[in-house]
């Protein structure tokens, strides 16, 4: 069985370290017999790892002692947290296939699901995925306690039910507190025409799809027709909606998105040397890694304020004229040409199963609602298809030259405090 690019023999009477890369990395341990399963994890330093784990030491206790066991080494480095969890997981599926999950402690991403195929559509909290709801399916949220509050927030806007029986219209019935609240419809004793909560079902459904911007929209509209007609009084009303419409809307990330709609290209940093990392996240699920080469990308200079990828690099030391090297510099085509490249090798790679979409799901949402400070590289979701490109190739620059900034801090020496 082979997992990762990279294999080595060990010999546990000599072991060559040298040969082992000090850097991040998804490693496996194989011992001499087949039938025996693999140790698969990652490391921020995969030499270091391995010596810790397969150097004898007279303290090291006999259940870590791995050196007798092992007979092979696989590895495969990477650029990034999110390049090492996405491959443990493609390694792990492959060695323990379902227990991987359990191992890797993968959980499903929370959701909101609209019932649209019912005659009386609500919404309601889901942890259940299937493709075929995937147009009704809205997230993912970072918890589910995130998406109640959302849940709640929205519910406010509309009169759409709440419970959760199926409903058979009973002029008879008495109805709920959210009736007499004017919060529903009440389709359960007519309160309203089948019709006319079919719209309010749609509007609902827009807002979803939209984060809200249908439903602003449309106030919009309303409040300048009011101040056309001189009726500031309904005006500032709709203003203050508007507010509310604005701060349930903001309760929803922008990787809150219809599953259907779930589309984008995730930048990462990567371990080859001038390269990104990029990865497709289709429907959903994720494919890579495809590597984009920024040789020839004209970054920007931040020091003269301009954003463009175009502009000129500058340089932040005065550079002697005859020791200057000769930039070569891409053309707007060929970039453009080599992102088309590395974007087509990822689109015939998708998640085969409905639970491989779960766990991809819920890769993304880990690394998604990360802490920014602890988040690495971006993600840019599906839009116009010109703003698309041009948002790519900016995310593409921006984690590059983060990515080279960091990797200038960690080779810096530390220099020790002055003692007093």
């Amino acid at each position: 069985m082979t997992l990762l690019s990279s294999s080595v023999a060990f010999d546990p009477g000599n072991p060559t370290w040298a040969e082992i890369p000090a850097r991040a990395a998804v490693f496996a341990l194989f011992a001499a017999d087949d039938r025996a399963e693999p140790y698969i994890s990652r490391t921020p330093n995969l030499r270091n790892r391995l010596r810790r784990l397969l150097d004898v030491k007279p303290t090291q206790s006999k259940r870590l002692r791995l050196t007798k066991s092992v007979a092979r080494i696989e590895y495969t480095l990477t650029g990034s947290d999110f390049e090492s969890w996405l491959l443990l997981y493609e390694a792990s599926s492959a060695a323990f296939g379902e227990r991987a999950r359990k191992r890797l402690h993968l959980r499903p991403s929370s959701f909101l699901r609209m019932t649209m195929d019912n005659a009386y559509p609500r919404v309601y909290v889901t942890n259940r995925i299937t493709k075929s709801a995937a147009a009704d399916l809205f997230g993912p949220f970072p918890s589910r306690a995130a998406a109640e509050s959302f849940l709640e927030a929205m519910l406010t806007l509309f009169e759409l039910r709440r419970c959760y029986e199926d409903l058979n219209p009973d002029p008879s019935f008495p109805g709920c507190v959210y009736s007499e609240m004017k919060k529903c419809l009440a389709p359960c004793f007519k309160g309203c025409t089948d019709e006319r909560y079919a719209q309010e079902a749609a509007a609902v459904h827009a807002f979803l799809r939209t984060r809200g911007q249908s439903l602003i929209d449309d106030l919009s509209r309303q409040r300048s027709a009011a101040s056309d007609a001189l009726d500031f009084e309904r005006a500032a009303d709709i203003h203050a909606r508007i507010g509310k419409v604005e701060a349930a809307a903001n309760l929803a990330s922008p990787a809150v998105h219809t599953l259907a709609a779930l589309n984008g290209v995730i930048v990462q940093p990567s371990s080859e040397e001038g390269h990104v990392a990029l990865f497709l996240l289709n429907r959903g699920s994720l494919a890579g890694t495809a590597l984009y080469s920024v040789s020839g990308m004209r970054h920007p200079n931040e020091q003269s304020g301009s954003s463009s990828l175009f502009a000129h690099p500058a340089s932040i030391a005065p550079v002697a004229l005859d020791a200057s090297p000769v930039v070569q510099l891409a053309a707007h085509d060929e970039l453009e040409t080599r992102l088309d490249a590395a974007l087509n090798t990822l689109a015939v790679r998708s998640a085969r199963s409905t639970q491989q979409l779960v766990d991809h799901l819920s890769l993304f949402s880990r690394w998604y609602y990360r802490p920014q400070g602890r988040r690495t590289g971006e993600v840019v979701f599906e839009g116009a298809p010109g703003q698309v490109k041009k948002q790519l190739m900016r995310a593409i620059s921006r984690v590059y030259r983060q990515s080279q900034a960091v990797a200038q801090d960690a080779t810096q020496p530390t220099t020790a405090p002055a003692s007093s």
